[in-house]
């Protein structure tokens, strides 16, 4: 099991940072991914696995006035 922005998520091996996204449906352009508070940068989505425990945040930026 694994915390997305503070709610539960069954996790399986091999889990992506990527197929964590599509998964959740989070389509937003502006996605900022943290694991464990650590800032994962885009281009590393397809490739950074999610471990069994951890806490992701996943949070969408946008602009307002």
């Amino acid at each position: 099991m694994i915390q997305v922005n503070n709610r539960d998520f069954e996790w399986f091996e091999g889990l992506t940072v990527k197929k964590l996204l599509e998964l959740k449906r989070y389509t937003f352009p502006e996605i900022v991914v943290k694991i464990n508070n650590i800032y994962i940068p885009p281009e590393e989505y397809e490739k950074t696995q999610i471990k069994d425990g951890d806490n992701v945040l996943a949070l969408h930026m946008f602009g307002g006035g």
